[in-house]
């Protein structure tokens, strides 16, 4: 997928700026939490969103050394953006409406994957090379969509203080709010600093960690790798550069309807959020078995000219996009559940909480975008699946002890 946007002027290493990103991303999620809590999120989503429209813009004309300094600043501006959004959604949601505000987030979210390649597939079918054209036209369009998405912050609604998840009293409210209004903005910042920290060492942290890192993994493949895997099998013909966007419209296809459908269900799932992320590991483990049938060990790393080797199956396009949509399924599933419980345990420390998520998240994208500049398909395969069953089964003890100790106090059915 990245080398379908080399030319002879421009030879970055997409691996490469995406590891420079999820690093830089990693170690800016230690100071988000007090960026948040000066400026707030609001603001905070606004000032990050024009960088990104800054890295989209940089592919209009690319030259390395600007991909790569793009690079650096939107890996600051994602940990401020990851880190305020799940503020605000905390902040906007109570016990009853987090589960489903979490999944209708992450739909929307995953929405641009299907709209974006939808257009990639019929702009780009039966197409080997991309033309200048071509790229400037798919980011220009980019831009301007990123910027008035990033000017629509701004119409986002702020909450009523006793809606507020973790806000119970009203008296409390009002305490709260004598005391914020004490505090300088040095204070605001060292507090969400040293919270961050307590809360990196707490049991349940450490354990979703586990999850987190899967994710984080699982992320880099689907986003990066396995693009990359389609593009470079020359068994798909003249299809397969039409056919990375194709994957990519059913990985959309996947995280939507997983979002979706998981944040209708959630206020009336009375088993918690174990089954859902049950049925993301099942799916996973399926679209990893038949990747490994269906693509060359060396399609990651393949050169330019992709590779001719065989699979341990004849390699099927039909595969290979039932793989992107299972892939995509499997992400909602986790990441959905992920920011329910995130919110729903640390309501009271959400920017802290989210940050740290992003921080292991990103962390180890990091390490997934370097490794897979040089580890054969099935490594990186075996290296997902190993995270995975223990990832799930760290979050299975967290939800158990939240809905343990829920149940003694409240209805733990309706979140």
């Amino acid at each position: 997928m990245w080398r379908s946007l080399n030319s002879t002027d421009f030879h970055g290493s997409g691996y490469t700026s995406m590891a420079i990103i999820y690093g830089v991303f990693s170690a800016s999620n230690l100071i988000t939490p007090s960026v948040v809590a000066i400026v707030g999120p609001q603001l905070s989503m606004f000032a990050s969103g024009l960088f990104y429209s800054m890295y989209i813009a940089v592919f209009i004309q690319p030259f390395p050394w600007s991909f790569y300094t793009a690079s650096v600043f939107i890996g600051i501006a994602a940990a401020v953006l990851w880190t305020a959004q799940g503020n605000c959604l905390t902040i906007n949601s109570d016990e009853h409406t987090i589960g489903r505000n979490s999944g209708i987030f992450w739909a929307l979210l995953q929405s641009s994957l299907f709209f974006g390649n939808l257009y990639i597939y019929f702009a780009w079918q039966g197409k080997t090379q991309i033309s200048e054209s071509d790229r400037r036209t798919v980011f220009i369009a980019l831009t301007v969509i990123s910027l008035v998405g990033t000017v629509l912050f701004f119409l986002i609604r702020k909450p009523d203080s006793e809606n507020v998840l973790g806000e119970d009293e009203s008296s409390d409210d009002q305490d709260m709010e004598v005391n914020e209004s004490a505090q300088n903005n040095l204070t605001k910042a060292v507090d969400a600093f040293k919270k961050s920290f307590k809360l990196c060492v707490t049991k349940e942290m450490l354990l979703l960690s586990i999850t987190t890192a899967y994710t984080g993994l699982e992320l880099t493949f689907f986003s990066g790798v396995y693009g990359t895997c389609i593009g470079a099998i020359n068994k798909f013909g003249a299809e397969e550069k039409s056919l990375i966007g194709l994957s990519g419209i059913f990985i959309g296809i996947g995280e939507i309807l997983g979002g979706s459908l998981f944040g209708l269900l959630s206020k009336n799932n009375r088993f918690g959020r174990n089954p859902v992320v049950l049925l993301g590991i099942l799916v996973h483990f399926i679209a990893f078995y038949l990747i490994f049938l269906n693509m060359p060990g060396d399609a990651p790393i393949a050169p330019v000219k992709g590779t001719d080797s065989s699979a341990y199956i004849k390699s099927s396009k039909e595969v290979a996009i039932l793989c992107s949509f299972l892939l995509g399924l499997g992400d909602s599933c986790f990441n959905t559940q992920l920011l329910s419980i995130l919110g729903f345990l640390y309501s009271e420390d959400s920017a802290p909480a989210f940050a740290i998520f992003k921080f292991v998240q990103s962390i180890c994208a990091a390490v997934a975008f370097f490794y897979s500049n040089y580890l054969l398909l099935h490594w990186q395969l075996l290296v997902m699946v190993i995270f995975g069953f223990f990832g799930t089964i760290s979050f299975f003890t967290v939800e158990w002890e939240a809905a343990a100790f829920v149940a003694r106090g409240s209805d733990y059915r309706s979140i």
